[in-house]
C-alpha cells in the first residue's frame, strides 16, 4: 500500500479499525487466479501474535477449498467520504484546491486457517451475532432458533481465521490541509450528515506540539 509519512494510521485508528470491524473483503491468490469475499468478521486479539480475523463461508463457496498461495488478504475499510474543495477556506485565498476523497483502511496479511469443525463454527458464530446483536433493546441469540435448524445451518458453512502476520494501514484524513481547510471539512461533511467522517477528521487533525 502507498502510505506518505502524513497518512500513516497510528495504533489507535488501526485498533479502531480490527475491534469495530464489520465485513471485510477476503482475498487468496489460488491456481484459479485471485479470489475475494465479502466477509463479516470478529477480531480475536489473542489467537496468534498479532491476533486473528475470523468468520465463516458458504461451504459452496469454492475460496476455502481452493489451496492459498503464501499470505492471504483481508480489505478493512473505514469511513469514506468525498471532499469538496469548495469546503476548503483557501479556495477563496487563491483557488488551488481539488477534489480529494477521505477515507481509513487497513490492509490485514496473514495465515489463513480453514476450521471444518461444528464446535468452532458455534462458537464464531455467537460471537459474531453477539457483537452485531449488542445494540439491540431485544437481542436475537442463536438459542432461539431451534436446535435442528441451527446445526444444519452450521453444516452449510466452513469457518474461516486469518492469523495475522502484518498489517499496512492508512488514515487520509486531510491532515496535510492548513487548520482552516480542516475547519470546512468537518463542517461540510457533517452538514451532510456524514458524522462517522467527520468525526474521524477532526479525531485525525494535527495538534500543537
Amino acid at each position: 500500500m502507498y502510505i506518505p509519512a502524513h497518512f500513516a494510521a497510528v495504533p489507535e485508528t488501526v485498533r479502531h479499525l480490527l475491534t469495530r470491524l464489520g465485513a471485510a473483503n477476503l482475498v487468496t491468490a489460488t491456481p484459479q487466479g485471485l479470489m475475494a469475499t465479502l466477509l463479516p468478521f470478529v477480531y480475536d486479539p489473542d489467537a496468534g501474535e498479532y491476533g486473528a480475523l475470523q468468520g465463516h463461508l458458504a461451504r459452496n463457496n469454492t475460496q476455502w477449498s481452493e489451496p492459498a498461495a503464501g499470505e492471504a488478504l483481508a480489505i478493512i475499510q473505514g469511513a469514506d467520504a468525498y471532499i469538496s474543495p469548495s469546503w476548503y477556506a483557501s479556495k477563496a485565498e487563491h483557488g488551488r484546491v481539488v477534489p480529494t476523497w477521505n477515507y481509513t483502511t487497513a490492509h490485514v496479511y496473514g495465515h489463513l486457517v480453514i476450521h471444518d469443525d461444528p464446535a468452532w463454527l458455534d462458537r464464531q458464530v455467537r460471537r459474531l451475532t453477539g457483537v452485531h446483536e449488542s445494540g439491540f433493546d431485544h437481542p436475537w441469540d442463536v438459542d432461539d432458533a431451534p436446535e435442528r435448524f441451527i446445526a444444519g445451518q452450521l453444516r452449510a458453512i466452513v469457518g474461516v481465521e486469518l492469523v495475522i502476520t502484518r498489517i499496512e494501514a492508512k488514515a487520509k484524513l486531510s491532515q496535510n490541509r492548513p487548520a482552516a481547510d480542516v475547519d470546512g471539512v468537518v463542517a461540510g461533511l457533517a452538514a451532510r450528515g456524514q458524522a462517522e467522517a467527520a468525526a474521524d477528521v477532526e479525531q485525525a487533525r494535527p495538534r500543537p506540539n
